[in-house]
Parts: structure tokens; sequence; C-alpha cells
């Protein structure tokens, strides 16, 4: 099992091994969520997660047109997790909360790549999109 947390330790995430997907997201609400220039996010089943502690939520308007439901530590505001209306039986977990990120892959994709900061580069990467995953490669 792998495990997640917030900075202070009080929300934690039970994680089956291996996630379903590893993406990197730049787009700006990504990049507002994280602080930085892009987030990313290890992708598993919902109902192979395990939470413990209370989470406060904040949900904003996806690209999609869905809702994405984001989780943090009310006590030190870590962004733990968020969940997609338009993906319910996945949950998303920031690969910086992971207590051991050495177990993880690169990125498979890189999606909002229209608002990645130039300077950026991600080499790893297996596909490359302008906007969400299901849109054209660049």
């Amino acid at each position: 099992m792998a495990n997640a947390r917030c900075s202070c330790g009080a929300l934690t995430l039970t994680l089956p091994d291996k996630p379903s997907a590893v993406i990197a997201c730049h787009c700006i609400e990504c990049q507002r969520r994280t602080g930085a220039p892009f987030g990313t996010g290890a992708f598993y089943p919902a109902e192979a997660v395990t939470i413990s502690g209370t989470a406060k939520q904040y949900t904003r308007d996806a690209a999609s047109g869905g809702k994405v439901h984001s989780h943090f530590c009310p006590n030190c505001g870590s962004s733990v997790y968020w969940k997609a209306e338009n993906l319910p039986s996945m949950i998303g977990v920031a690969l910086g909360a992971l207590t051991d990120a050495s177990q993880f892959p690169a990125p498979a994709k890189s999606i909002f790549e229209q608002s990645k900061h130039r300077w950026v580069q991600i080499d790893e990467v297996g596909e490359h999109f302008q906007q969400g995953s299901v849109a054209q490669s660049r």
C-alpha cells in the first residue's frame, strides 16, 4: 500500500500500490491550487482509497464543463486530493502529498500545455495535449 498525507498529518490517505495513471496538468487552476507552474496527480479508483481525518472542500468549474472538488487540510492548508464530476469513479492525489514518491513513474500525460510555462520541459511524458487529455495531441 502507498500513503499520502497533508503537512501536519491530520489528513491521510491509504492507497493501492500502483496508480491507474499519473498526469501533469498545466491548467491555470492547477497552477493556483499548487502555487507551482503545474500540478501532478496520481489517479486511483475511488473505492480503493481510504481517507482518514477531516478535509475541507473547494469546488470549481472544470474546463470539461463539470465541477472539480479539491480537498485540503483545514489545519495546514495542504492540497491532498480531488474528485472530478466527469470521472466519478476516480480520485486524484497530489504527487507531493505521497509519502514515498520514489515508487511513482513519470507522468503518462501532460495536459493543458496551452498554459504551460515556456521554460517547463517534461521529457519522460508519453503524450502531450494542448487542452484536456481527450483533445488533440500536439
